[in-house]
């Protein structure tokens, strides 16, 4: 962020993980390894409501399908 930038002036992408695992990332920087952009941008409020909308379970992806072959 420059000297003059403030936090709401700053773009945002949402990213994920293997593990379906959601996270806010300033957009003028590399993703990090590990992670893709989910493909929303925005303020960093706007991306963490999208956030919050989305990611309904936050149970790791792999314990999710480890629960679900249990269940069956």
């Amino acid at each position: 962020m420059t000297q003059h930038e403030s936090p709401t002036d700053r773009s945002f992408l949402v990213v994920v993980n293997h593990e379906e695992q959601y996270s806010v990332w300033a957009a003028d920087r590399q993703v990090p390894d590990g992670w893709r952009a989910e493909g929303f941008a925005g303020t960093r409020e706007q991306c963490l409501d999208h956030v919050e909308r989305i990611w309904t379970d936050m149970r790791p992806l792999s314990l999710r399908r480890r629960m679900a072959e249990q269940d069956s």
